[in-house]
């Protein structure tokens, strides 16, 4: 049998990359226009990916794209929070 499994591909938007979901990770804006950040990836809301890469995150924060895409105002301490989950992860896979 058979037994491979569709791996899920997600849009980077600051790159335009597509990966597989498990390398990106999701900002996601609630119905009462919080931002946050995913890491399960299940919260409901409207969602964007970006890649686990500290140039994907400035380029994303410098072109103000996250705004753009989920259409509210992003906080400067959502870039802040990502930088240093791009980091731990780094740490952690040493």
């Amino acid at each position: 049998m058979n037994n491979r499994r569709k791996v899920p591909m997600r849009k980077c938007v600051a790159t335009g990359e597509m990966k597989p979901k498990k390398e990106l990770v999701r900002i996601v804006r609630s119905k009462e226009g919080i931002v946050s950040i995913d890491i399960t990836g299940k919260k409901s809301g409207r969602g964007a990916y970006l890649s686990m890469d500290k140039e994907a995150v400035l380029l994303a924060k410098k072109k103000n794209i996250l705004s753009n895409q989920l259409e509210v105002k992003v906080e400067d301490t959502i870039y802040d929070e990502l930088l240093d989950l791009i980091e731990e992860e780094q740490r952690q896979s040493r």
